[in-house]
């Protein structure tokens, strides 16, 4: 999807249009997902001894359950379970969005495009965080018949 959004944009000219362009822009759509998910899931919480994996709090309002889920961009919790800053997320996406300049055209390279692919790669973990919360009553409520 992302892929296909840049290209309706003509994000990066230098990709082209047609098939062969939407191929460039798959792939480093997909490497820039791949790098950011290694750094924030694996690499940086190896490092900093976090747990990175998303607890949903299941409780609560639309609300409550939404501000919940988009704190936890700023706060995780570590091995051993007490709360902490989510520097996984932070530098782990940081990290994802410097790498990434090494595969984009050089006009890419600016601290402005790289600050806004990190800025991406973070409000979109903020979406899928959201998507992990309500999923259980989405689930329960289209696929199970509950009313």
């Amino acid at each position: 999807m992302l892929a296909g959004i840049s290209q309706a944009k003509n994000s990066y000219p230098e990709f082209g249009q047609g098939s062969k362009g939407y191929g460039r822009y798959y792939w480093h759509a997909v490497a820039d997902q791949a790098v950011g998910n290694y750094f924030t899931e694996a690499i940086v919480p190896a490092v900093t001894r976090e747990d990175p994996r998303y607890y949903t709090l299941g409780h609560g309002g639309f609300l409550k359950r939404t501000g919940y889920a988009v704190s936890r961009l700023l706060v995780t919790r570590t091995d051993s379970g007490r709360r902490t800053i989510n520097i996984s997320e932070i530098v782990g996406n940081g990290a994802g969005a410097g790498i990434s300049d090494l595969y984009y055209p050089s006009r890419e390279r600016t601290w402005t495009k790289t600050g806004q692919k990190w800025v991406t790669q973070i409000a979109l973990d903020g979406v899928f965080n959201i998507v992990k919360e309500f999923w259980p009553d989405t689930n329960q409520l289209i696929f199970h018949g509950r009313s």
